[in-house]
């Protein structure tokens, strides 16, 4: 049976939560990170996938001046670089000369791919649409990268306040 409740204490039921990271190019040719935690796919044929970035923070402008980006589906072992890359803006600083990570070029776009991630998706914009406080940014994939290492795994957000880690199935979890 539900119970009704305001939205700020039912959204806290969404964890775990996926994590991402968003890469693009800005005009002075500084690669800028953003993590996020709602992404998707949106198509098979072709393969499309969506980000959802605020409308106050850099990469929305980063991302519609390069209109291509890469998404990263980070493992369990880059906790540290996906909060830095979640609470700093790239407009101050730059990111990965703060908290070096290693990365890999892009195979089909000017950008870079994690190479600590379990996935990476390079991705050219097809569309944006405002949604309240942000944009949702769709872009078709056109080249897509998995780990070799097959022992890593996804790094997920597992509750309020920023707590990050591998998701681990319990019972309550089923």
């Amino acid at each position: 049976m539900q119970i009704k409740t305001d939205y700020n204490t039912a959204i806290k039921r969404k964890y775990p939560e996926q994590v991402v990271i968003a890469i693009t190019k800005d005009k002075s040719g500084k690669f800028n990170p953003i993590t996020i935690g709602w992404a998707m796919i949106t198509s098979h044929y072709p393969p499309m996938m969506a980000i959802s970035v605020g409308l106050q923070r850099y990469s929305l402008e980063v991302i519609r001046y390069s209109k291509e980006f890469v998404i990263s589906f980070p493992s369990s072992i880059m906790d540290k670089e996906a909060l830095f890359y979640g609470t700093k803006s790239g407009r101050d600083i730059d990111k990965f000369a703060e908290c070096k990570i290693n990365t890999e070029p892009a195979h089909k776009i000017d950008c870079i791919i994690l190479s600590d991630a379990v996935a990476n998706f390079e991705c050219k914009l097809e569309s944006e649409l405002k949604t309240g406080d942000h944009i949702i940014f769709t872009g078709r994939v056109v080249s897509s990268h998995i780990n070799e290492d097959n022992s890593l795994e996804r790094l997920y957000i597992l509750e309020t306040g920023y707590k990050m880690g591998k998701f681990v199935k319990s019972y309550n979890n089923q």
